[in-house]
């Protein structure tokens, strides 16, 4: 039997503290701007990109990306261990021992600092390689992947700031500036190309942005969390956080082959162009479907201080709202993404960068997988127990990489067989992180709950391909423009949202959704 309280008793519950929910939901509005920030700068710098760089050279870039990504684990990562310890215990009053928290982190990054730069160079030198770049453009790739090395090794240190506002449930301190920061980022990478600077242009534009972000939160941390500091870490307390940031580490090692494992295996085993296809086509379902992941990372910490007090039972039910919640969005921007990523790039870039139909989908699908995952992923970082989360992610994006690797280089199917091979592997964690958190918290999740949103899923879904697919003439006829594509994509996410929420999800599970609304709402009202 399901031990998911009636929505009356968890409503009694929630709002009873107000404060919780008001933070937790400032936190999510305050990501929602930046990541609406990070779209508009994304829809008109990557236009630019395109044509300033050149098919190559943006898909170059792209791969550079993911390639260095692989070497940011290298540098422990104690942020994220940070983060995580500081949530776990948001409700307590020891500055003393937040600080040595601090310090102990810092000191991890100092520990890892010559690792990362001895994989780093190394990956940097070869890296044209692997890559099989035209001579010409060898010492240009090794100059962007160094200059990408260098704001992996700033931001590991600068990121303290950051994660330590996260991680007090103080997020939503930096609302409105942090936007401003997400221009000028642009800003910066509109400058390079305007002086035509190239690819290195870009690279160094990526280094300034972390710097001068490092700065604004070390700003912002020290307004609003007088406690912050460095304090000497005892031995015991930087042998906890290393303990941490190891299993830390190995997880962001696992999140990066998961996020950009697909950019680089297409590029060595396909083409650099076939990249740049790809990720015009991802780059709707990605991007929005992320808002996803964002809003969750927004609320979490909040979650993470019902965990450190031992309320399970308060944190299982948060956790099917956040589930429930994640499915409702997923399936409503996937189904009409299907219908409209056509007309989109094909006003955006061009209708050639469009990959097709079946691509298109199995992006879908790939994308509101990865939110899922990542959903109950960051609900695993708040218990402290990542061992068995950690081990399952690298067994789940070994089997993808080799999978997706097969059915591309051996069975030549490109798109296709990379996002079949990523979708198959990933199916290990898709199935297994439910069942850890469930062990954690004590709550079965009745199958009847999982089984009629899978139903609408698969119905939508089938209905936007079929759209897309066979009347895909008739669709972009009626399109005259950005103007009525918006309108016309707004429709349709409206009505998707519609049969969503009455077709897809139960009585009760609506009822919370809907006093969910209600409840931040109010909270709003009254700040």
């Amino acid at each position: 039997m399901s031990t998911i309280a009636r929505p009356n008793n968890f409503f009694s519950n929630l709002l009873s503290d107000k404060g919780l929910t008001k933070k937790a939901y400032l936190n999510a509005l305050t990501v929602i701007l930046e990541y609406a920030a990070g779209l508009i700068v994304g829809f008109l710098i990557t236009p630019l990109m395109v044509a300033g760089l050149g098919n190559y050279l943006f898909g170059m870039w792209q791969i550079l990306n993911r390639l260095i990504g692989y070497v940011a684990p290298v540098s422990g990562r104690p942020g994220f261990a940070l983060k995580a310890t500081l949530a776990n215990q948001q409700a307590s009053t020891d500055y003393d021992q937040k600080r040595r928290y601090v310090g102990s982190t810092l000191v991890i990054w100092l520990l890892f600092l010559p690792l990362l730069i001895g994989v780093g160079g190394t990956v940097s030198w070869y890296v044209p390689y692997w890559v099989r770049a035209t001579t010409d453009n060898v010492w240009v790739i090794r100059a962007v992947a160094g200059l990408l090395v260098l704001n992996t090794i700033v931001g590991a240190l600068s990121s303290v700031p950051q994660v330590t506002l996260q991680g007090e449930n103080l997020g939503y301190k930096r609302m409105g500036m942090s936007v401003i920061l997400v221009f000028a980022g642009g800003s910066f990478t509109w400058l390079a190309l305007y002086f035509k600077a190239g690819i290195i242009g870009v690279a160094f534009a990526a280094v300034a942005l972390t710097c001068v972000t490092g700065l604004f939160y070390l700003w912002v941390v020290k307004s609003h969390a007088p406690w912050f500091g460095i304090t000497k870490p005892r031995i015991a307390d930087t042998r906890q956080m290393l303990g941490l940031s190891w299993w830390f580490m190995g997880w962001n090692v696992v999140t990066t082959l998961l996020l950009a494992s697909d950019v680089v295996v297409l590029g060595l085993l396909n083409s650099v162009e076939s990249v740049t296809n790809y990720s015009l086509t991802k780059y709707v379902p990605e991007t929005l479907i992320g808002v996803i992941v964002i809003v969750i990372f927004g609320i979490t910490p909040g979650l993470g201080g019902i965990i450190g007090t031992g309320d399970y039972q308060r944190a299982a039910r948060l956790r099917e709202e956040i589930n429930s919640s994640v499915w409702l969005v997923a399936t409503t921007l996937g189904a009409s993404i299907l219908i409209w990523n056509r007309v989109f790039i094909n006003l955006w870039v061009g209708a050639d960068h469009y990959s097709g139909s079946i691509p298109n989908l199995l992006v879908v699908v790939a994308a509101m997988q990865l939110a899922l995952i990542r959903s109950d992923g960051t609900i695993i970082d708040l218990t402290l127990h990542l061992g068995q989360k950690v081990l399952l992610g690298l067994l789940s994006v070994v089997i993808s990489v080799v999978a997706a690797s097969i059915l591309i280089g051996y069975f030549k199917l490109s798109i296709v067989g990379l996002c079949l091979g990523i979708i198959s592997g990933r199916l290990i964690i898709s199935f297994c992180y439910p069942m850890l958190i469930t062990r954690f918290l004590g709550v079965v999740q009745p199958l009847k709950n999982m089984l009629r949103p899978a139903v609408v899923t698969i119905m939508l879904f089938s209905t936007s391909v079929g759209l897309d697919m066979f009347f895909s003439d008739a669709i972009k006829s009626e399109v005259a423009g950005w103007f009525s594509f918006v309108l016309f994509a707004g429709v349709t996410g409206f009505f998707m949202l519609w049969i969503s929420f009455y077709a897809g999800l139960s009585g009760d599970q609506r009822r919370i959704i809907l006093r969910r609304v209600k409840a931040v709402l109010a909270t709003f009202r009254a700040s």
